[in-house]
């Protein structure tokens, strides 16, 4: 069976293509960048990208099976200022309320290692609050033969299916470690090191190649798509299996 995807935060397509890898489509998109937005036409022509996640009226998007995204990390990152939900840059809100309306079968949401120490409690108790369980780890690109780390929280998100009981999650649980329960059998991830090709040379020129600074950050904020490939892979078998 395929599930389909609507895609939030889209960049240049990492989550998109490793989920499709995996056997799902992508059906929809939501990216405001100019640069990744092109990337994005030139890859899924087909699928329509409803652009700012502020202006969308979810009245009138198609619902998928799945909602993805990896919303900014900028307000939780340990490289920055950590402003939390005073960062202009917080967005989470609207993707709850893009869940909260649409109401997926599962969700799957991506965010810096550091969430887990600011903000990520605050997402599951929100996720909890509109009758949505989930599970969580920390995954490194490492693990699937990356030449670096490149460590990020991945929550799974999905319908509580007994919504009469009380929430799993309060806000007052100490911030989360890494949940290696839950029905979806999550996480055994053993290295999957295969061969990568070497990581290009940055050079510290002015001019050079066209749009390489756009092509070097939209590389910078893409999820793996391996990582994601497998996070797919779990998540189609859980789904097959119910």
């Amino acid at each position: 069976m395929t599930l389909t995807v609507g895609s939030l935060f889209s960049g240049i397509g990492g989550l998109d293509l490793g989920l499709e890898r995996a056997g799902f489509k992508v059906i929809w998109q939501s990216e405001i960048d100019p640069f990744a937005s092109k990337v994005l036409k030139k890859h899924w022509p087909e699928v329509t990208n409803y652009g700012d996640i502020k202006q969308i009226d979810w009245r009138t998007v198609e619902r998928p099976d799945v909602i993805c995204g990896g919303y900014p990390c900028q307000p939780f990152s340990l490289a920055g200022e950590r402003k939390g939900t005073d960062d202009p840059r917080h967005l989470w809100p609207w993707v709850l309320e893009a869940i909260s309306r649409l109401r997926p079968k599962y969700a799957i949401l991506e965010n810096v290692r550091g969430h887990l120490s600011m903000g990520g409690t605050t997402v599951i108790a929100n996720l909890a609050s509109i009758g949505y369980d989930a599970e969580w780890s920390i995954v490194r690109a490492s693990d699937f033969g990356a030449p670096h780390r490149r460590e990020r929280i991945f929550i799974i998100a999905y319908p509580n299916v007994q919504p009469d009981l009380p929430p799993k999650f309060t806000l007052g649980r100490k911030e989360p470690s890494v949940n290696t329960a839950g029905r979806l059998g999550l996480w055994d991830i053993h290295s999957r090191r295969g061969r990568w090709a070497a990581e290009p040379a940055i050079p510290r020129m002015d001019d050079g190649l066209p749009n390489r600074v756009d092509r070097v950050k939209g590389l910078g904020n893409a999820v793996v798509p391996q990582v994601a490939e497998y996070i797919g892979h779990l998540v189609m078998a859980a789904h097959n299996n119910a």
